[in-house]
């Protein structure tokens, strides 16, 4: 066998090898991500503020008329922005305690 037809059955395996990764590689992928979904929501607790936002984008234009969206966009906002603390009071909202020596004075 010469060079040129050693080189081009070489090439030829090689290009076949590169085309057979892409494609397994392609196929595994496209398994994981539809494997993935029903595996992870299955994993975790209902959210009612997630459930209610999705209702809210269900209702489109007229979500800007209902109050209950304009409650979650507004929770929504403030924890987007962490403006919440954990104890569940505003960033800024005075203590109750403080709130009374103020007026007292």
């Amino acid at each position: 066998m010469d060079g040129k037809t050693l080189a081009r059955t070489v090439a030829v395996i090689f290009v076949a090898a590169a085309v057979t990764a892409a494609a397994l590689g392609m196929s595994r992928k496209e398994n994981k991500q539809a494997g993935e979904g029903a595996h992870t929501s299955a994993g975790f607790m209902p959210n009612p503020l997630h459930d209610g936002l999705r209702r809210c984008q269900v209702l489109g234009e007229a979500a800007l008329r209902d109050d209950g969206c304009a409650r979650l966009w507004a929770k929504q906002r403030d924890r987007f922005l962490g403006l919440n603390e954990p104890s569940g009071r505003s960033i800024g909202e005075p203590d109750a305690p403080d709130a009374a020596l103020h007026e007292a004075r």
